[in-house]
């Protein structure tokens, strides 16, 4: 029809409503995000921070959302319902009861209630925690007492809970993954600030034109190389027989792959190894404790022993996050229950062991990849000499939801697109047309 737009380019109106619903909380978030809590002193708090050993701590979590190091009414983010999911979800690796509760639905509805009261809990603690450490920093809080104090611990905790419910509702009315897109807004809200300082940089001739289109290309370069492994997978065969469903009728047998992802993981083990190494500065910079201090000095971003700790980190995360969250027993007796099996594996135990050393053999080049993508800006950071915004760490939250994200798109459409065929099409069978539904 001449003038209508093509089918692939097409939106339909639920589509348009979700997206638009979603891009209004994403907005509504990154405002709060720029929004100072009552009663503190911005910029006396960002300069402390900017000179002490915690540094590091305070950029991980503004890289996650929320804007801790400028004291915002989002300060803490989406991070305290992230925490909390992963509590529970360590926990249903470990105890039998919590892990058949994430598998029933009824289940799963009473821990989600769970990961909001712990969210609540720990939004509490948190927001206690930064209100002592911003009182102690000479001219952070002018006039600081009782009254502050509960101000800011309620604006804080507040805001979190207002996080979790605003990521709830785009994963319920949005596209979904509500929690990975505000981390991932909050993340391409920086390229902005830091495109700024890259051309200040260059205007200053701290940086040259040469080391620009390096970092760029190198950044290319590893956009290009997450998007490949993050969807690359080892397929392992599995073999469906027939079957008899009654009166003589049988299913065709079939010919199916259980993809098991390179990077499992995703970016937990990179995450889990950044909190860990920047302990020491950040205790240091809270107790102004010499030996902390020390140690810091010694794990400083850029030197031999940091980059060897994290690597070495990065690799058992890997191996223990993976353990958790994938549970080869049950899925071997799932395929044991549908009939299906493994060319050249008994079912049942053997297939677990089976798929246990697959996932063994190929995490072992995934988390090798993930220290490698963690330590690039590392090492451009101090061979350019410029604090550049977007890590590796960036890199694989913002390419894995990105991809996410156009996969649920597409499916809605498609859905959508079978829908509409069904409810008014018309279908050519044996020479005559009939209507279905």
């Amino acid at each position: 029809m001449t003038g209508s737009r093509p089918a692939s380019l097409s939106i339909d109106p639920e589509l348009r409503r979700k997206l638009l619903f979603t891009l209004a909380a994403l907005v509504t978030y990154r405002i709060g995000a720029h929004i100072a809590a009552p009663g503190v002193n911005v910029q006396a708090l960002a300069d402390y921070i900017r000179n002490s050993a915690a540094s590091g701590f305070f950029g991980l979590y503004d890289t996650l959302g929320g804007g801790l190091s400028r004291a915002t009414v989002f300060a803490l983010g989406i991070m305290p319902y992230i925490s909390s999911s992963i509590i529970f979800q360590l926990i249903g690796g470990i105890f039998p009861s919590v892990g058949k509760m994430q598998k029933d639905e009824q289940g799963k509805k009473q821990l989600t209630q769970w990961t909001r009261y712990v969210t609540v809990l720990i939004a509490f603690s948190q927001a206690w925690t930064y209100t002592l450490f911003t009182e102690s920093i000479p001219g952070a809080v002018p006039g600081a007492g009782f009254a502050t104090r509960f101000v800011m611990v309620v604006t804080l905790t507040t805001g979190a809970l207002f996080v979790m419910w605003l990521g709830e509702q785009i994963t319920e009315r949005g596209i979904g993954n509500g929690a990975s897109l505000l981390i991932t807004f909050s993340i391409l809200d920086r390229l902005w600030p830091g495109a700024i300082n890259m051309i200040q940089f260059v205007r200053s001739d701290a940086l040259s034109i040469g080391g620009v289109v390096f970092f760029l290309a190198i950044l290319l370069g590893v956009v290009a190389a997450v998007a490949a492994m993050t969807i690359a997978a080892r397929r392992i065969p599995v073999q469906i027989p027939r079957k008899v469903i009654g009166k003589g009728r049988m299913t065709q047998g079939q010919k199916t792959f259980i993809p098991i992802r390179l990077i499992t993981a995703g970016v937990m083990p990179i995450i889990f190894a950044q909190t860990i190494i920047i302990v020491p500065g950040t205790l240091a910079t809270f107790t102004r404790n010499e030996t902390l201090r020390a140690v810091a000095d010694f794990f400083a971003p850029g030197e031999w022993p940091y980059d060897a700790a994290f690597a070495f980190m990065i690799l058992v995360f890997s191996y223990f996050y993976t353990s958790i969250i994938f549970n080869s027993v049950d899925l071997a007796e799932n395929l044991k229950k549908q009939g299906g099996f493994i060319p050249g594996v008994k079912p049942g135990a053997s297939t677990a062991d089976y798929i246990d050393g697959v996932l063994a053999r190929i995490t072992l080049p995934g988390a090798m990849f993930l220290a490698f993508i963690a330590l690039v800006p590392v090492v451009l950071t101090k061979q350019l000499n410029f604090q550049q915004q977007f890590g590796g760490t960036s890199v694989l939250i913002v390419v894995g939801v990105m991809l996410d994200t156009m996969a649920q798109i597409e499916q809605h459409r498609t859905l959508r697109k079978y829908d509409s065929l069904m409810m008014g099409g018309r279908v050519k069978f044996r020479g005559r047309q009939q209507r279905y539904m």
